[in-house]
C-alpha cells in the first residue's frame, strides 16, 4: 500500500521535507515545474501591487496568478499520482520526451498570459492579428498540458502493482480519465465560441470574488474548474470507499464518478442556457 496514503494509525508520519523529497523522486520534471510555478506567484503578487492597470475591470495580475496556482495544484497532483506508475515508467526515453513537451506547453502558456497581462491585452480570445496565433497556440499548449491526466489513468490502470486497495486505485483511475474528456467539452465550447459568458457580457468585477463567474449570466468556467478537479473529488471519494467491502467500495466510486461527470455536464447546460450558476434553473 502507499506509505502515505495508507499508513496505520501509530506509524509515524513523514515530514514535510522527506515528503517533498519524494514527490521529487516520483516525477523530478512535474514537481521541479509546480515549484516554479508557486514560486513565480511572488513576482505575480508585486507585479499586481506596482502595476493599477485593469483589463475587464479587474487587476491585470489577476489571470496569471489565478492560472499559477491552478497549475501548481494540477502538477502537484500528477507528481503524487507518479508513484502509482508502473515501475521505471519515468525513465523511459518516450515518457521523458513526452513530459519535455507537456513542459514545454506548460511554459508557453504561463509565458503568453504573463506577457498578455504585462502588455494590458487579453490572453485569451484575443482577436488581434498577432493574438490570433499567440492564443491558438496557447490552446494548442493547454490540450497538451492536460494529456498526462489520461496517460496516467491507462498506465496506473495497467499497473498490477500500484499496492492500491482496488477501489482506492479505480477512484484514481477513473478521476484521471475524466480530466480530459470533461476539459476538453467545456474549454473546447468556450474557445470556439469566442467567450465563456452566455447571455450577455458583463464585467468579472461583477462576478463571484476571485473566480470572477457571473452572477448574471451563464459562465462556462464553472464547469470548466470542475471538469479539471475530477482527479482531485474522485479519488477523496475512494479514501472512504477503500474502507468499504471491495466490491462495494468499486461500485460506490463508480457511481461516484457517474454522478460527478452529471454534475459538471449540469453545469455546462446551465451556462448554455445563460443561467448563472447561484441562479440557474429558474424560470
Amino acid at each position: 500500500m502507499s506509505d502515505v496514503l495508507f499508513l496505520p494509525q501509530s506509524a509515524p508520519r513523514p515530514g514535510l521535507g522527506a515528503f517533498a523529497e519524494r514527490l521529487r523522486r516520483d516525477e523530478p520534471w512535474l514537481y521541479g515545474l509546480s515549484v516554479a510555478m508557486i514560486a513565480a506567484m511572488a513576482p505575480t503578487v508585486f507585479a499586481a501591487l506596482a502595476d493599477d492597470r485593469l483589463f475587464g475591470g479587474v487587476d491585470n495580475w489577476l489571470k496569471p496568478f489565478k492560472f499559477e496556482s491552478a497549475l501548481a495544484v494540477y502538477l502537484l497532483t500528477l507528481v503524487f499520482f507518479a508513484r502509482f506508475l508502473p515501475a521505471g515508467t519515468t525513465s523511459r526515453r518516450w515518457y521523458r520526451v513526452y513530459i519535455g513537451v507537456v513542459v514545454a506547453a506548460v511554459v508557453y502558456e504561463m509565458a503568453w498570459i504573463a506577457a498578455a497581462a504585462a502588455l494590458g491585452t487579453a490572453s485569451h480570445f484575443n482577436t488581434t492579428p498577432q493574438g490570433i496565433i499567440f492564443y491558438s497556440l496557447a490552446g494548442l499548449g493547454a490540450v497538451t498540458l492536460t494529456t498526462p491526466s489520461a496517460v496516467y489513468a491507462v498506465l496506473i490502470a495497467r499497473n498490477p502493482a500500484s499496492g492500491l486497495p482496488p477501489a482506492m486505485k479505480e477512484a484514481i483511475v477513473l478521476g484521471l480519465a475524466l480530466v480530459l474528456p470533461l476539459t476538453l467539452v467545456t474549454a473546447g465550447t468556450m474557445s470556439s465560441m469566442g467567450s465563456h459568458f452566455v447571455g450577455g457580457t458583463p464585467l468579472d468585477p461583477a462576478g463571484l470574488p476571485f473566480f470572477g463567474w457571473s452572477r448574471e449570466v451563464g459562465d462556462l468556467r464553472v464547469s470548466h474548474f470542475f471538469a479539471t478537479h475530477a482527479m482531485h473529488a474522485v479519488p477523496v471519494l475512494g479514501l472512504f470507499a477503500a474502507r468499504l467491502p471491495q466490491a462495494s467500495g468499486r461500485l460506490t466510486v463508480r457511481l461516484f464518478a457517474a454522478l460527478y461527470a452529471l454534475f459538471v455536464a449540469a453545469l455546462f447546460v446551465q451556462a448554455l442556457m445563460g443561467q448563472p450558476v447561484l441562479g440557474g434553473w429558474t424560470a
